[in-house]
């Protein structure tokens, strides 16, 4: 027996995103942009938004309600169509639980401690933290697995919630003799997987960062947009020719990121375009381009959000879809680990 390699499976992409509110540029470039990308290569995509998760603190109902319409619309606008990829709530597909628990017994507390969004959320207070943000990463796995999926887009801070997926898939095949979980790769790529604050750019941008100044929110106007932009720190240097020139200057890497972002260029070719140019120059460049990247989303977004009822009609289609890949695939894991009547 030896552990299943993704391409021993049909090729799916699986990626999910909390509705905590207030999406960002950083949402977009990070994450929604390649998931309509990656969609439209003709990938076979589950979307998900992973309103479990979002409870491992408290959340007020109404407010998480609201959030998860939002994110849909959200991952709408950007360009993910329910009719190519399956767009869910996470707790619409009870399986993704139930899976959990399986994995709540495959998973051991070392590798829940080493979690580092463990270590930042529950701190000094981890006595008073819940038990569900500790046993988090065995749900984020479940997600994934449940599907059978090979292929994860995430953020270079998430490629460890990948490490502990596949660490979990492995232990389980290798407890029960089968090659029945596939090792699940990240798919890292693109000059903005992580999008940095445009007041300090060694942070990267948050929508709880206390100044709004510091992050474009995927619902800001045009003139705001712009403004931000226009505003975003910098350094008083021309842009460098190449991208060793802005090893030193997080605030130039950031905008030019942003650009390359935009444009689906490498930082390079953005460089070979605009080195030599002040930011008096480059800002309005960059301003004329995310306006024209980021207006029809908000436009978009509002209208979606309009009519709450077709949002919802979307994400229980985009649940019945998703079942009928979960219901086999967890109807076999009980049966491998001895559960009767499953």
């Amino acid at each position: 027996m030896t552990d299943a390699p993704a391409s021993q499976f049909t090729p799916r992409v699986f990626s999910g995103i909390q509705p905590s509110g207030g999406l960002t540029l950083g949402n977009y470039l990070g994450a929604l942009k390649r998931f309509s990308e990656m969609q439209n290569e003709g990938r076979d995509c589950i979307y998900c938004m992973v309103d479990l998760h979002a409870i491992t603190v408290w959340q007020d109902p109404d407010k998480l309600r609201h959030n998860t319409r939002e994110l849909t619309a959200g991952f709408i606008a950007s360009g993910v169509d329910p009719e190519k990829s399956i767009l869910f709530n996470q707790s619409a597909v009870p399986e993704h639980a139930q899976l959990a628990w399986i994995f709540n017994t495959v998973a051991r507390m070392g590798w829940m401690q080493r979690m580092t969004q463990w270590k930042d959320k529950a701190g000094k207070n981890a006595e008073k933290a819940s038990l569900g943000l500790f046993a988090y990463p065995a749900l984020m796995a479940a997600d994934i697995l449940v599907y059978h999926a090979t292929h994860v887009p995430v953020g270079e801070d998430q490629k460890q919630h990948i490490e502990l997926t596949r660490d979990v898939a492995a232990k389980f095949n290798h407890d029960y003799g089968v090659d029945f979980f596939p090792m699940t790769e990240p798919v890292i790529e693109g000059a903005a997987t992580r999008v940095m604050s445009l007041r300090d750019g060694s942070k990267k941008m948050s929508k709880s960062d206390p100044s709004d100044a510091s992050r474009i929110n995927l619902t800001d106007d045009a003139d705001t947009i712009a403004k931000k932009i226009r505003k975003a720190k910098t350094d008083p240097d021309a842009l460098p020719s190449e991208a060793k020139g802005l090893e030193d200057r997080p605030e130039a890497r950031n905008l030019v990121n942003i650009y390359a972002a935009f444009t689906n260029q490498t930082v390079d070719q953005v460089l070979a375009e605009v080195g030599g140019k002040q930011f008096g120059e480059f800002k309005p460049m960059l301003a004329d381009l995310a306006v024209a990247k980021l207006s029809p989303i908000s436009t978009e977004m509002a209208r979606l959000l309009d009519d709450t009822a077709e949002i919802d009609r979307i994400l229980a289609r985009g649940a019945e879809q998703a079942r009928e890949i979960t219901v086999p695939i967890l109807k076999k894991t009980y049966e491998i680990v001895g559960l009767v009547g499953a």
